[in-house]
């Protein structure tokens, strides 16, 4: 390690209790970002701070980070969110892969993993952006209601 650099043990932010956290990981939230991914727990950007969120892309890496309020906010204020049903997408569908791999005893190598990945994600992604066009709706409520409709018409499908 550099001699001009601390270790991360050493540097503290100023953080020294509880509530210096708190306040330290508002501010990170306020931070002026084209890009802010809230990646840690839900309920991060809510109510109270989605007016002073300064970023030109907010992506949804945890759980539900945003609130329904905050998401009214944020749409008012024209700032994208991708949701995370879309954004954690691309684990849960590699794992699809290996399930189909592993029940009908294929190898398939990283680059066709990869295509069909991609295949997935791109049509997700244009599924998601004509429904919100479609409906004058953010990302985020178009991938819910097309979310909720496929459970709809696979219930439907089952009879019941």
């Amino acid at each position: 390690m550099s001699e001009n650099r601390e270790s991360l043990d050493e540097q503290r932010y100023g953080v020294e209790s509880p509530q210096d956290c708190e306040n330290f990981l508002a501010g990170v939230l306020e931070l002026k970002t084209d890009i802010l991914i809230p990646a840690a727990i839900g309920g991060v950007i809510h109510g109270e701070n989605a007016a002073r969120i300064d970023a030109k892309l907010i992506v949804e890496g945890a759980n539900l980070p945003i609130t329904c309020e905050a998401d009214n906010t944020l749409g008012d204020r024209g700032i994208p969110i991708v949701p995370g049903i879309l954004a954690n997408a691309g684990g849960v569908t590699v794992s699809y892969l290996e399930w189909v791999q592993n029940r009908n005893r294929y190898q398939w190598d990283e680059a066709r993993v990869n295509r069909d990945l991609e295949k997935r994600m791109r049509a997700a992604w244009e599924a998601m952006r004509a429904r919100a066009k479609a409906d004058g709706v953010g990302y985020r409520m178009a991938a819910y209601l097309i979310a909720v409709e496929r459970v709809k018409n696979a219930i439907e499908m089952r009879g019941f």
